[in-house]
């Protein structure tokens, strides 16, 4: 006896439509019973979660810091997963994006010139792009699994990293710290509102590029061959459209939004290089891109929503004293929700016994 899921002939449209509330509405009552398991008041814990972080105008600042990396990395995953090029290496990206728009405050102190933060952000894109192409053309010349290739890279990216900032990068003034020097002036994103907050640039960029994205695959032929060459290959061929390139495409955008995410962050709410720049935000994106059903302008609403738990994770940590990797769990179960439900609305689960197996067998 055995669980099989059967593919529905239509689809429900009602049910597509709601997939993402249901799978929120799912992950609240889950992570109640969690936090009632271990002793935690539930509804304390969720207003914590949810509700608290959206009180305040600094809250609120902090929400659009958290939320725009999240966005910049999921808009340029959707490419990479409407292609079916799964890019799990988002993380390392965003590092290594942030490594190569280091160089100029760091190596460079004495360079300061209005340019010198476009040259960053420039060079940030690059170095995240120039980092996904290595699974995209292991991809394309020997058939390596991409999923394996581009995270294994994570590590790689993150020991290089670590090695930087406590090594050749590491600042001759910082009491032996890991850590690069401070950026100057020139090298800093500014501030959008500076009088209520610290909200900075970089989510402007994400809504930019969340529009530009946006745009692209659903008004553009480019946006066309990567729905058809993801959706069916072999009609891509038909077509014309050469799948081998479209790999090396989705990765290069994907890098290049990861790297300009990882930039944006450093020269932006951090203001220096440190073995630590990212809690995840690679990883947590692919959820966000899911959430968002692969549509950059949902993936917008979907990236502020994962921010708040950030936020909101951070508060229950402090106000309810929750582990952190219970918020991580509780970050998971939004993803296994929206995938679960998204499943059940393709797929229809049927129990089927021996018997009826060797019948349909038979015949």
């Amino acid at each position: 006896m055995r669980l099989e899921l059967v593919k529905r002939p239509q689809q429900s449209t009602l049910f597509s439509a709601l997939s993402p509330f249901i799978a929120f509405g799912l992950t609240i009552v889950a992570g109640a019973i969690l936090f009632a398991a271990l002793g935690k008041d539930p509804i304390e814990t969720l207003y914590y979660y949810f509700i608290d972080p959206l009180t305040e105008t600094w809250s609120l600042h902090e929400l659009a810091i958290k939320a725009a990396p999240l966005i910049l990395i999921a808009v340029g995953l959707s490419v990479c997963f409407l292609s079916s090029n799964w890019n799990i290496g988002a993380e390392g990206q965003f590092i290594m994006g942030a490594i190569a728009g280091s160089i100029l405050p760091v190596l460079f102190p004495d360079f300061q010139f209005w340019f010198v933060l476009p040259l960053m952000l420039i060079m940030g894109m690059a170095g995240g792009a120039a980092y996904a192409f290595i699974p995209a053309i292991l991809k394309v010349r020997f058939n390596t699994n991409e999923i394996l290739s581009s995270l294994m890279l994570v590590y790689v990216a993150q020991l290089f990293l670590d090695w930087l900032v406590r090594g050749p990068w590491r600042n001759p003034q910082g009491f032996n710290f890991p850590e690069t020097r401070n950026f100057h002036e020139y090298a800093i994103l500014p501030e959008i509102w500076s009088a209520s907050g610290r909200a900075h640039w970089g989510f402007v960029f994400a809504l930019v590029a969340a529009f530009v994205l946006w745009f692209m695959l659903s008004k553009t032929l480019k946006g066309f061959e990567v729905k058809v060459i993801g959706q069916s290959p072999r009609a891509g061929r038909f077509a014309g459209f050469s799948a081998g390139r479209m790999v090396v495409f989705a990765f290069l955008v994907s890098g290049a939004m990861a790297g300009l995410a990882g930039i944006s962050e450093v020269a932006g709410a951090i203001g220096q290089l440190r073995p630590t720049i990212s809690p995840g935000y690679g990883f947590t994106a692919i959820i966000v891109a899911f959430l968002g059903r692969l549509n950059p302008l949902g993936i917008v609403a979907a990236g502020l929503i994962l921010a708040l738990t950030y936020l909101g994770g951070e508060a229950a940590q402090i106000s309810v004293g929750l582990s952190d990797k219970v918020v991580r769990a509780f970050q998971g179960s939004i993803l296994f929700f929206v995938l679960a439900c998204d499943t059940l609305i393709h797929y229809r689960v049927r129990l089927v016994r021996p018997a009826q197996k060797a019948e349909a067998a038979h015949a």
